[in-house]
């Protein structure tokens, strides 16, 4: 409907055209500012241009055929569209079904999203689950307007941290064992460690041999176990990853790679190590690549992984980080633009913090994870579809604090139940009438001449492919969450405020129904939400 409009107008006016929702509805469904970014070129005032516009748009045909009034207000251009169009366009939604708004994106770009890669060294936390939340959504997104999309997790399976792991472990064992042991200020703590050791002895049996060998082993063994746990609390979150890459398994490639950064001029020795010259390429400082020892920094390990990226040729690379990654970005472009790559085709979307609360008192934190919230918890306490709902609904460089309790509510306070209670007045609607009319009668039925809050009410249902749009193109998901909260509470207006069923507008208003509950449905997918049917 809005690309629609735009076009005709765009076309009319020969110039480009932003339309935007008036806050008072009474001026109708559009506005536009396009008089006074055209007062420079024409040397009038936009009042002035804006009455020309006006008399000049009345005169031609598709206007007269879209528009029930166009009008001009201190140089603002107000539309009301007519009620036989937005009839039109409910019939040709209503025959799209679940296909509403599907491949409407004009850029058919790739995109290559990297989000969650947690650590595979204790269980997902909610700090993991706004990014991963979000960018399932976005690849659930962009699919259905008509992108390329590919899911992944970057599994750091390497390194110290998996060290750790097994050193954890293996302390915990020989404590069982009645041991006294020290564990160092960063090992891994919680009773998931212990969980971890008793499943390694009811693998291994008797854990016996070089102290080092028996922490690798463990390390891996942990490693492999609770990646197992990530993928399945993942599964009950929703999230669907197309791919899990393993930083080991590039391992072999980080030299190759190296070898090209040094041949590309991004590599310098100093003290014994070798650099990488990302100052060059606007970072605030160069990095260490390889250590005295000859060994890589994990930075080594990231730009392979980068380089493995850009390889898959894809046109867009997102990745999905917790805000404490914001000094890693520069290093990372840096890189890429050494080893030939486009830097900008690179995305970063930082993840601000969570704050989570129970009646207004800080959440418990989980005595299996030590000092965190797991997400298996909270999914536990209020769902899946209410979780990623409020992980949505705030920008992602905002910091989101919400109270479970609130959520487990079933009344307008909670917004996911609203939404969803909406949607299951509906079908009752459609169930009481199907039990003595015929579901073509609603579909014939016109959408003229009904009353003012049933029109907006309609305009608002019919505007969901905009508002898709607009969330993929600005990453801003939380545009749907609020788009959903505001259909169903209209339309819990208007039910509240008119009797639907056994009067003359039966038909009409059914079918405006229909439209709403398909808006909410395809919305709420896009959240990774089934609509209930039923409450």
């Amino acid at each position: 409907m809005y690309n629609k409009i735009k076009g005709v107008l765009e076309r009319l006016l020969d110039t480009k055209i932003v339309l935007e929702h008036p806050k008072d509805k009474s001026l109708g469904h559009y506005a536009s500012v396009v008089a006074f970014s055209l007062a420079k070129e024409r040397r009038k005032a936009p009042k002035i241009i804006a009455e020309e516009l006006v008399q000049f748009l009345k005169q031609e045909q598709v206007c007269q055929e879209v528009f029930a009034s166009i009008s001009a207000l201190n140089g603002y251009l107000n539309f009301t569209l007519k009620e036989s169009f937005l009839d039109e366009l409910c019939n040709q939604a209503l025959s799209l079904g679940k296909d509403f708004g599907r491949n409407i994106l004009e850029s058919k770009k790739s995109y290559y999203i990297e989000f969650v890669s947690a650590n595979p060294t204790g269980p997902l936390h909610i700090g993991h689950a706004r990014g991963a939340i979000f960018g399932d959504s976005l690849c659930r997104l962009g699919r259905f307007l008509g992108v390329k999309t590919h899911a992944e997790y970057y599994v750091n399976d390497m390194g110290a941290q998996i060290h750790m792991l097994g050193l954890s472990v293996y302390l915990r064992i020989q404590e069982m064992r009645g041991a006294q042991v020290e564990y160092p200020p960063n090992a891994y703590k919680g009773d998931y460690i212990t969980e971890l050791a008793q499943k390694a002895l009811e693998h291994f049996g008797a854990l016996e041999g070089e102290e080092e060998a028996l922490i690798a082993q463990l390390g891996n063994f942990a490693k492999e176990l609770m990646l197992a746990e990530i993928q399945e609390t993942l599964a009950e979150t929703g999230i669907c990853m197309d791919a899990y890459i393993s930083e080991k398994a590039m391992f072999s490639a980080q030299e190759r790679v190296f070898t090209r950064l040094q041949e590309a001029g991004g590599v310098y020795e100093s003290e014994g190590k070798m650099w990488l010259a990302s100052s060059q390429k606007g970072d605030e400082k160069d990095r260490v690549l390889k250590k005295s020892d000859s060994t890589f920094t994990y930075i080594a390990g990231d730009i392979t992984y980068h380089d493995y990226k850009f390889q898959q040729n894809y046109d867009h690379y997102i990745n999905i980080f917790g805000a404490d990654h914001h000094g890693y970005v520069a290093r990372i472009k840096a890189a890429l633009e050494f080893l030939g790559y486009e830097s900008q085709r690179l995305e970063v979307l930082l993840v601000q913090m969570v704050a989570l609360l129970q009646e207004g008192k800080p959440y418990k934190m989980s005595k299996r994870a030590g000092n965190f919230v797991l997400l298996k918890d909270v999914l536990q306490d209020i769902g899946k579809d209410a979780l990623r709902f409020v992980f949505l609904s705030k920008k992602l460089d905002t910091h989101l604090e919400f109270d479970v309790a609130s959520l487990q509510k079933q009344d307008s306070s909670n917004p996911i139940f609203y939404i969803h209670y909406a949607n299951a007045r509906i079908h009752t609607l459609m169930s009481k009438f199907l039990q003595r009319g015929n579901e073509q009668a609603i579909y014939a039925s016109s959408l003229c001449n009904l009353p003012p809050v049933a029109t907006h009410l309609l305009f608002s249902a019919l505007n969901l492919p905009k508002v898709l749009v607009s969330a993929f193109v600005d990453r801003e998901l939380q545009k749907i969450c609020e788009y959903l909260k505001n259909l169903a509470g209209d339309f819990h207006a208007f039910y509240n405020a008119h009797r639907i069923l056994e009067t003359p507008q039966e038909l009409p208003y059914l079918k405006l129904c229909q439209m709403v509950s398909l808006s909410l449905t395809i919305g709420l997918s896009m959240l990774g939400i089934e609509a209930k049917k039923k409450m």
